[in-house]
């Protein structure tokens, strides 16, 4: 006689609350890793502007403080993500 599988396990209420736990952990890293992920992006061409002309001992940068203020707006959006 040949049996069928439903597809299912039975689990008792302690193995249901660890796999509960266990996946809103990873939901929980995957979303860091995307908040840390948009801040190493945002973050990258800044630092990378800093660094383009070394042997310029000043920096032109008009606006400066419409600029930070931008680019705060934008860290504190994917920091609050």
């Amino acid at each position: 006689m040949a049996s069928f599988d439903f597809g299912f396990t039975l689990v008792d209420e302690d193995e249901l609350d660890v796999a509960k736990e266990v996946a809103s952990s990873a939901s929980s890293a995957a979303s860091a890793q995307t908040k840390l992920d948009n801040l190493y992006n945002a973050i990258t061409p800044l630092l990378n502007n800093l660094k383009a002309n070394p042997e310029k001992e000043y920096i032109k940068w008009p606006n400066r403080v419409d600029k930070v203020e931008a680019f705060e707006g934008q860290i504190l959006k994917i920091y609050k993500g």
